[in-house]
């Protein structure tokens, strides 16, 4: 089964009934960790009780396939529900998973964390073929998802967030929910309980690396600054961010300056476009959109648009590096941009 998008958190937190395995995978590994954690306390609240829950990785479940089923036909010395979590599962593991539905388990719930899973592979196509199995995505809060996440975790320690701030935390913490839920409670311990969080409190406990200072990436791509560019990207990568996600901030801010250089080339001033954006930039973000509405026309963009897609592509190929293809393609839309 496949769960639709609107049911997503209310499934996680009840499971249908007869559902015996849940598959939860994506791009946003917050999100996956977040989602199938709620699924195990569906069980059992503590996630760590070794009478009761079994824990595998991906890696072991291909060298052992039998025990994906042994596990969960096991049962608690205790009494109680069982809960088997299978950590780094891979369209390599999907013949055990099957084997393991086709045997009987008793109760106990198998619960499975991925990564990017291609649409038609094996391990989606058991999960969401199958009635007594549940495959629920997880893809990266984008827009007023991101804003919800934030005003929820503030909430929770009566702190609330202005609408500039929320503006400035989309664009420099990506769409992670475990980065988004950490750096809001690090926001709410700063300012104090039943306090408003402005831009200049993000500025001050999260810095310009905001887990890694990817709006200096981007401004430094879309401004033409080469030498700028590779110093931003050292820092990203030495923070540990992913080289994809760093393209689609790059896409992400792409898709605002083709309204921008929209608007220029229909006859507004690049001030007059950037002061017509919605929603409305940063006072500090404004200026540098000026300079970089005046670089961009629409063709240049949709050659930015075909540059960055390639290279997307190119990462997700086991052979080929990552990071280089991410620094090459960044670094020839840099140079592009320096050519006014």
């Amino acid at each position: 089964m496949k769960v639709p998008a609107a049911r997503l958190d209310a499934f996680c937190k009840k499971p249908d009934a007869g559902v015996r395995m849940v598959l939860v995978y994506g791009p946003d590994a917050g999100l996956v960790r977040e989602r199938a954690e709620t699924l195990g306390r569906t069980v059992l609240p503590d996630l760590d009780d070794p009478f009761r829950v079994s824990l595998l990785t991906g890696a072991s479940v291909v060298a052992d396939p039998a025990r994906l089923g042994e596990e969960a036909a096991a049962q608690s010395l205790i009494g109680g529900r069982r809960l088997v979590r299978v950590r780094d599962a891979t369209d390599a593991t999907a013949a055990a998973f099957a084997a393991a539905l086709d045997a009987p388990q008793g109760d106990t719930l198998i619960v499975a964390e991925a990564g990017e899973l291609r649409a038609g592979g094996p391990l989606r196509k058991l999960f969401e073929g199958a009635a007594a199995a549940a495959a629920v995505p997880c893809y990266v809060d984008e827009g007023a998802a991101l804003e919800r996440v934030l005003r929820e975790t503030l909430a929770r320690f009566d702190a609330t967030l202005d609408a500039d701030a929320a503006r400035w935390l989309a664009g420099h913490l990506g769409g992670d929910r475990g980065v988004l839920r950490g750096e809001a409670e690090k926001l709410a311990l700063y300012v104090g309980d039943g306090r408003r969080v402005t831009v200049e409190d993000c500025i001050a406990v999260i810095g310009d690396s905001a887990e890694i200072a990817l709006d200096a990436v981007i401004g430094a791509t879309a401004g033409g600054a080469r030498a700028e560019l590779d110093r931003a990207l050292d820092r990203v990568f030495a923070e540990g961010e992913q080289p994809v996600r760093v393209l689609r901030a790059a896409q992400r801010h792409f898709h605002r300056l083709l309204l921008l250089a929209a608007a220029v080339e229909a006859g507004e001033t690049p001030r007059a476009a950037v002061d017509a954006l919605r929603p409305k930039p940063h006072f500090r973000e404004a200026p540098q959109l000026e300079n970089q509405a005046q670089r961009w026309t629409r063709r240049r963009i949709a050659a930015a648009f075909a540059r960055l897609t390639d290279a997307e592509t190119d990462c997700k190929r086991a052979a080929l590096p990552a990071e280089l293809v991410c620094r090459r393609a960044l670094a020839d839309l840099a140079g592009l941009a320096a050519r006014r």
